[in-house]
């Protein structure tokens, strides 16, 4: 695989880095990675388009990026808002995965003109059927305040080989030196000999006020861009033709990858890329 170039930006005073592969001036490929991932899992998507300029950031708590303790979705918005204008991005083509596909549609849908096309796999957030009632928000605020306060520190692991296991563990359908490949890339060193992952375990707490599936639904119906929404037939994640999310855009396709899960991009990669390049030189 080729090794990408390092492409630091600033937002909201954090710095942030990006990864970017191919020329300059060919036409972009935004690659934006799910929660607790890293933007080098995009390594080999990456390839496989090498006609394109292709940009992938660490989002913030991730990878080689700032932390900063507290992300509600607003802030991936206005960190992807930053990296555009800074490196000339737009118009642009997107693929985002789960955190990465929701923020990619949000904002195709506040900044129509900047994007072309946009694949989101799995990248809805919860199905309807998900959804319970919440409890009144000063119950949130209280168990938010008392569990941030309460985050431990990124777990230890002894080796490489066990940081590539614990991964491994999680999705079992990856392949051994894919697994080894993200964790060598996802982890850093401590000064004691052990490896912790990069991502900030704050990560694991989820704000305690978000968006209002009726708020997600009116963004959803603004996108004006093409959208192909892809799903693993062996995710947790339910089809949005069949829960009724996918009537909310204008002009949204369903892809189901067999054999695949949560991670369909990795689980199907080849199935995958072949569905991305179709979808993005259709007329």
């Amino acid at each position: 695989m080729t090794e990408p170039r390092r492409l630091p930006f600033v937002s909201q005073r954090l710095s942030l880095n990006a990864w970017g592969w191919g020329d300059d001036g060919a036409p972009p490929l935004v690659l934006l990675h799910g929660v607790r991932d890293h933007a080098r899992s995009w390594d080999r998507i990456a390839a496989a388009f090498p006609d394109r300029r292709v940009i992938a950031p660490d989002l913030r708590g991730h990878g080689d990026s700032a932390w900063s303790g507290f992300y509600p979705s607003e802030s991936y918005l206005l960190d992807l808002a930053q990296m555009i204008e800074t490196f000339g991005l737009a118009p642009f083509d997107l693929i985002g995965h789960s955190l990465g596909g929701n923020i990619g549609l949000r904002y195709a849908a506040l900044f129509p003109a900047q994007i072309r096309r946009v694949v989101a796999i799995e990248g809805l957030s919860h199905a309807p059927s998900m959804v319970v009632k919440q409890r009144p928000v000063e119950e949130r605020l209280r168990d938010w305040i008392a569990r941030a306060a309460e985050t431990k520190p990124p777990r230890r692991y002894a080796s490489l080989e066990e940081a590539a296991a614990r991964l491994a563990s999680e999705h079992p359908r990856l392949d051994a030196a894919f697994a080894a490949h993200l964790t060598a890339q996802g982890v850093r060193a401590n000064g004691d000999g052990t490896v912790s992952f990069k991502f900030d375990p704050a990560l694991r707490l989820f704000p305690p006020v978000e968006m209002t599936p009726q708020e997600a639904q009116r963004l959803w119906s603004l996108v004006e861009a093409p959208a192909l929404l892809i799903y693993g037939a062996q995710s947790w994640a339910s089809n949005p033709i069949q829960d009724g999310r996918a009537r909310h855009f204008r002009n949204a396709e369903v892809l189901t990858l067999e054999d695949a899960g949560h991670w369909a991009h990795h689980d199907r990669r080849e199935a995958f890329v072949e569905a991305a390049q179709r979808f993005f030189t259709a007329p």
